[in-house]
């Protein structure tokens, strides 16, 4: 007697060859681009850490650990059948739209457009110095 499930498996489907190889390369170079950009941006910046800063690096962490979660989906075995590779991929392109939307959503929250009653400065805003 066979079971339910055994009519519905399909025959697993091999990705062309390079195809592993270029997803876990587009991975590595973006997730250290977004690693540099966290540094360069949030600990290499001038001044003290506020509240503002934190939940600026926060918001950028946020796609770094979607991105990491796809390089480990690329470097499993089960990633060279079709179906599971296309998963990683549509991982890699949410990754990469979080990390657009994060580095935007941290520059407003950088620039005190969130707290109430501030407005964001423009271009021809006076500088206060300390």
């Amino acid at each position: 007697m066979s079971s339910p499930d055994s009519g519905s498996e399909r025959p697993r489907r091999p990705i062309p060859n390079g195809y592993r190889q270029g997803i876990g390369n587009s991975i590595t170079i973006f997730i250290g681009f977004s690693l540099t950009f966290l540094r360069g941006w949030v600990f290499d910046a001038p001044g003290e850490w506020t509240p503002r800063s934190i939940a600026a690096a926060a918001v950028l962490i946020i796609p770094i650990l979607i991105e990491i979660f796809a390089l480990f989906r690329s470097l499993r075995i089960a990633d060279d059948d079709e179906i599971e590779y296309a998963k990683t991929v549509r991982w890699f392109i949410i990754s990469v739209i979080a990390m657009v939307a994060a580095i935007l959503l941290a520059a407003l929250i950088l620039s005190g457009a969130f707290e109430p009653g501030a407005l964001p400065p423009t271009p021809h805003t006076p500088r206060i110095e300390k």
